[in-house]
C-alpha cells in the first residue's frame, strides 16, 4: 500500500515540476497580452505655461494648457494584420488633443500605432502613421515590455518621427510601487507643423510659404512598473518655437509653447490602482504559481521517497524477544 502511494506521489511531483517551466515559458507569453479592444484616456496639464497667440503672433503666459491623450484599439484592423504577421497584434489609434485655458483647440495630432501584443515590438503594416504621414517605427512607444529590464530602450518620438535611446536612471519608489525611472532628451529639432491649426485659413502649406519653421525639444520622463511594463507616471519639459520667415514680422523666433507637462492627480491614482491589479495577475503566471508548483513538486518527491523507504524496511517479527541460551558446561 505504501509503495502504491509513493508512486502516486512521485507522479504528482513530476507533474508539478513540469508545470512550473510550462507556465513561465509557454503559458505566460500566450496569456500576458495587451487586449486588442483596449481603450485608455489620460489628461496631462502644464500650469503657468507659455502659449502662442496666433491672432497677434505673440507668446503669452497662460494659467494652464491641457493635453488629452486617448488610445483606442481597432480590433478588426488587428485581425487583418495578424493573418499576414503570424502573431497577435494590437492596433492603437491615438489622439493628442491640446487646448488652451479657454478650452479652445491649440492642436490635435492623431497616430496609428501597430505592435506585438506581448513583446510591444512594432509591427510594420499599412496604416502606421503620425498626423496622417506614413512612418516606420523602431523601438517602443507608450508602453514598455512585460518584465522590463534595468537597461536603456529605443523609444519612438512622434514629433520628430525618429527613434533614440531612453535611458534607465535607477530604481525608485512611487506611491507604494517599485518603479524604474527612464529619461530621454530630444535636442532642438526641426519638425513638421500640425496639419490641424487653431486658426482657420492657416495651414502647414501657408506657413511653409512664409519661410517660417517649427522647432521642438523635450525632456521626457517615465516612472515604469517593471512587472507589467506600464508607466504609472510621466512628465515632459516641453518647448516649441517658430523660427524665421515673414510670419514673425522680422523676429528671429517666437515661443509657440513652453511648459512642464504632468499627469493630472486623479489619473495618477487611477493608473496606480490599475497597475497594482495587473501586476498581481502577471506575477501569478511568472512567479507565484511556477515557484509554488516547483516547491510543491519537491515536497511531494520527498514524501514519495520517504514512503518508498518505509515500504522497503523489513517488518518486525510477531514473536516476543528470544531468551538467551543457557551455557553448557563440560
Amino acid at each position: 500500500m505504501r509503495r502504491k502511494a509513493s508512486l502516486v506521489l512521485l507522479a504528482c511531483a513530476v507533474f508539478c515540476a513540469a508545470l512550473s517551466p510550462l507556465l513561465r515559458w509557454y503559458t505566460f507569453p500566450r496569456v500576458a497580452r495587451i487586449p486588442a479592444n483596449e481603450y485608455q484616456d489620460m489628461v496631462l496639464e502644464a500650469k503657468d505655461a507659455t502659449l502662442l497667440d496666433y491672432g497677434t503672433m505673440r507668446a503669452r503666459k497662460v494659467s494652464k494648457v491641457t493635453i488629452v491623450q486617448t488610445l483606442k484599439g481597432d480590433v478588426e484592423a488587428a485581425k487583418k494584420i495578424e493573418r499576414t504577421a503570424g502573431r497577435p497584434v494590437v492596433v492603437w489609434d491615438s489622439l493628442s488633443y491640446v487646448q488652451g485655458p479657454d478650452g479652445k483647440m491649440v492642436s490635435k495630432v492623431p497616430e496609428r500605432y501597430i505592435f506585438d501584443a506581448h513583446s510591444q515590438d512594432p509591427v510594420h503594416a499599412t496604416g502606421e502613421s503620425v498626423d496622417g504621414d506614413p512612418v516606420r517605427r523602431e523601438g517602443i512607444e507608450f508602453k514598455w515590455p512585460f518584465l522590463t529590464q534595468k537597461r536603456d530602450y529605443e523609444y519612438f518620438d512622434a514629433q520628430t518621427r525618429t527613434t533614440s535611446p531612453i535611458h534607465y536612471r535607477g530604481t525608485r519608489d512611487f506611491r507604494g510601487l517599485t518603479v524604474y525611472y527612464f529619461e530621454q532628451t530630444i535636442p532642438w529639432t526641426k519638425v513638421a507643423m500640425p496639419k490641424t491649426m487653431p486658426v482657420q485659413g492657416i495651414t502647414p502649406e501657408t506657413v511653409a510659404r512664409t519661410g517660417t519653421t517649427r522647432w521642438y525639444t523635450t525632456v521626457r520622463r517615465f516612472w515604469v512598473e517593471p512587472v507589467t511594463g506600464a508607466p504609472v507616471y510621466g512628465e515632459e519639459l516641453h518647448k516649441e518655437e517658430l523660427r524665421g520667415g515673414t510670419l514673425l514680422g522680422g523676429r528671429a523666433k517666437v515661443t509657440a509653447f513652453a511648459g512642464h507637462v504632468k499627469m493630472r492627480e486623479d489619473y495618477i491614482d487611477h493608473t496606480v490602482a490599475l497597475v497594482k491589479h495587473n501586476r498581481t495577475l502577471v506575477l501569478t503566471l511568472t512567479s507565484y504559481v511556477p515557484w509554488g508548483s516547483l516547491g510543491l513538486g519537491l515536497l511531494l518527491l520527498a514524501l514519495s521517497l520517504y514512503l518508498e523507504a518505509r515500504a522497503r524496511r523489513p517488518r518486525d517479527t510477531a514473536a516476543g524477544p528470544t531468551e538467551e541460551p543457557e551455557p553448557v558446561s563440560a
